[in-house]
C-alpha cells in the first residue's frame, strides 16, 4: 500500500474571501479600492488603524479638522468626513450584499481604516474574513464561510452588526462636528440605498433583485431602531 499523500498547506486567504475581493475589486477597475475590503493578516499597519481604537483616540476629530481647514463649511466638512465613515462601516458590504447576497462582518471590533497621504479614508480591513451567504448560494459549505437560512437572515444578522459601529460614528460626528442625527442616518440611508441603485449595474447582475436587497436592508435597520428611512423624508 502507498504511502498517503501528505496534506496540502492551507492556503492564508480562505477561497471564498479572494473570491469576493476579486470581484468588488471588478466594480471599478480604475478604482479598486471604492469597494474592496482586505485581510488584515496580510498587511502592515501603516496607515490603518481599528476603527473602534481610532474613536477613542480622536482620528474622527483630526479628520474633521483637517477637511474644515481646506472646505468652505464645517457643515460640509462634517458631511465629507461622516459620508467616508459610513462607506467603511456600512456602504462596502452593501455592495457584496445587493450585487451576491452575500456579507462579511462590519461588526465596531472586526473594521479598520486605512487613511490615505492626504488624511481621507480610501480603503477598510477586517480581521475576521469569515462570509455570511444564504441557504442556495454556491458558496455555502466553503471553508470561511457561515450558511444563514434566507436572505432575510441575512439582512437581519448585517444589520445587527453594523449598528454598533454606525451609533459610535454618528455620536462621535455630533460631539466633534455637529453634525445632526437627523442628517447622519439620512446619510446612511442614502448610502444604502445608492448602492442598491448603482452596484448592480456594475457587477451585471438584477437590478430588480439588487433594488430587494437593499429595501430588505434598510427595512432590518429600521426595524433596530436606526431611522434611515425616516431620517430621508425631512431634511
Amino acid at each position: 500500500m502507498s504511502a498517503p499523500m501528505p496534506a496540502c498547506p492551507a492556503p492564508h486567504h480562505e477561497p471564498a474571501f479572494g473570491q469576493i475581493c476579486a470581484r468588488l475589486r471588478a466594480l471599478q477597475p480604475d478604482h479598486p479600492r471604492v469597494y474592496a475590503v482586505a485581510d488584515m493578516a496580510d498587511l502592515g499597519r501603516r496607515r490603518w488603524w481599528r476603527l473602534a481604537d481610532g474613536i477613542r483616540e480622536g482620528r474622527i476629530e483630526l479628520m474633521y479638522r483637517r477637511h474644515v481647514a481646506e472646505m468652505t463649511s464645517p457643515e460640509i466638512a462634517a458631511e465629507v468626513v461622516a459620508t467616508a465613515l459610513i462607506h467603511g462601516v456600512i456602504g462596502r458590504v452593501t455592495a457584496l450584499l445587493v450585487a451576491d447576497g452575500r456579507a462579511w462582518d462590519p461588526g465596531l471590533e472586526n473594521l479598520w481604516m486605512h487613511t490615505d497621504s492626504d488624511g481621507g479614508l480610501d480603503w477598510a480591513g477586517l480581521d475576521d474574513t469569515t462570509l455570511r451567504v444564504s441557504a442556495g448560494d454556491r458558496l455555502a459549505g466553503a471553508p470561511g464561510v457561515v450558511t444563514l437560512p434566507c436572505e432575510q437572515a441575512l439582512f437581519v444578522w448585517l444589520a445587527h452588526r453594523c449598528e454598533p459601529a454606525l451609533r459610535l460614528v454618528q455620536h462621535t460626528m455630533f460631539r466633534c462636528a455637529g453634525l445632526s442625527p437627523r442628517r447622519f442616518w439620512a446619510l446612511v440611508g442614502e448610502c444604502v440605498r445608492g448602492a442598491a441603485t448603482y452596484v448592480p449595474d456594475l457587477a451585471r447582475t438584477s437590478s430588480a433583485r439588487g433594488s430587494a436587497r437593499g429595501q430588505g436592508f434598510v427595512a432590518a435597520l429600521e426595524e433596530r431602531g436606526l431611522p434611515v428611512r425616516r431620517a430621508c423624508l425631512v431634511r
